[in-house]
């Protein structure tokens, strides 16, 4: 089937009237600007064309371009194409802790930026991006359009939130909730740990969903503080509260059968973690999808709208005896 892709731009060709018009007036544009000694002496000589059979290969030429940009394909019908993919949730820690300075800026903005490296490393996986707390936020569902992925992760902002604390098992239910049936449930959780020394709870809802967890775990040993509009953070004391990483979520990984990757500078760390997965949890399940088998013909208007409106210009040369 013969077809325009972008069909509204046939209306141009009613620009081609006026030009019928305007080629068959003897006083051309060109007529205002120059003598008609000057214009006879710069006017290509055609001798093997008269100048209606070149005025008829310009309009032809122009009518052919138009053609051109009004993009004709043939629809050859439909393919079925068959993809695999890894579906891997990935969760950011957005509670109060995560605005902790002792990682520059802060530990959210740096959770923000490993996501970044992890979709740039993951090859054929589709993404969903949830965000937690005491609550959960769903930002994205499952989509292997990572652009989009990105542009809602870099806007997200902790400015107007004051969520306390981390609720890693309704995170956990939040994922099953978007893996439904799939049976390689993968959750990359970017956290700071909490502040639970026991997650018992929690490795027991994984394993009985089978949901194997990764962590990136970022913060220092050391700790930093919270800085806010009103000043550092102080507890009802008037202590300067110190935030430190929780290692201890690391059981969590470890007793799912996941990974554990604490923070660094290194941009390519995360790699061991995606890396990890694509080894382990290998795309088998082939998804179909319908396209449409299109040809493009454009090039054979534009082609031969050249090769009039040259002929319309030059005259070919002729071969001497």
């Amino acid at each position: 089937m013969f077809y325009f892709k972008d069909i509204e731009f046939l209306w141009l060709l009613l620009l081609i009237v006026p030009l019928v018009f305007l080629l068959k007036n003897k006083n051309s544009a060109f007529g205002s600007i120059f003598s008609k000694d000057v214009l006879r002496k710069i006017e290509i000589k055609n001798k093997r064309l008269s100048k209606r059979a070149r005025d008829i290969l310009i309009i032809l030429s122009l009518a052919l371009v138009i053609f051109a940009i009004a993009r004709p394909q043939m629809d050859n019908g439909e393919i079925k194409v068959k993809s695999s993919f890894i579906n891997i949730v990935a969760a950011i820690d957005m509670s109060k802790s995560m605005f902790a300075n002792d990682i520059y800026p802060n530990r959210f903005e740096f959770a923000k930026m490993k996501f970044f490296n992890t979709l740039e490393h993951l090859k054929s996986a589709k993404v969903a991006l949830i965000g937690f707390s005491t609550q959960t936020f769903l930002i994205s569902p499952l989509t292997e359009d990572f652009h989009s992925l990105k542009f809602l992760a870099k806007n997200l902002n902790l400015e107007y939130l004051s969520l306390k604390g981390t609720d890693i098992l309704s995170t956990l239910e939040a994922a099953e909730n978007l893996f439904d049936k799939e049976k390689k449930k993968i959750l990359l959780l970017f956290t700071d740990g909490g502040d639970k020394s026991d997650f018992k709870r929690e490795i027991e809802y994984a394993k009985e969903h089978n949901i194997v967890i990764y962590i990136y775990n970022i913060g220092t040993k050391k700790g930093g503080v919270i800085e806010g509009k009103s000043g550092v953070l102080k507890d009802k004391k008037g202590d300067i509260v110190v935030v430190k990483r929780n290692d201890a979520i690391k059981e969590l990984a470890l007793q799912t059968g996941g990974g554990y990757l604490n923070y660094s500078l290194d941009k390519n760390d995360i790699k061991v973690l995606t890396d990890a997965i694509e080894r382990t949890y290998k795309a088998k399940d082939e998804e179909s999808s319908i396209i449409k088998d299109t040809k493009e013909l454009f090039y054979y208007p534009l082609a031969l709208a050249i090769v009039l409106f040259f002929t319309a210009l030059f005259s070919l040369p002729r071969r001497r005896l």
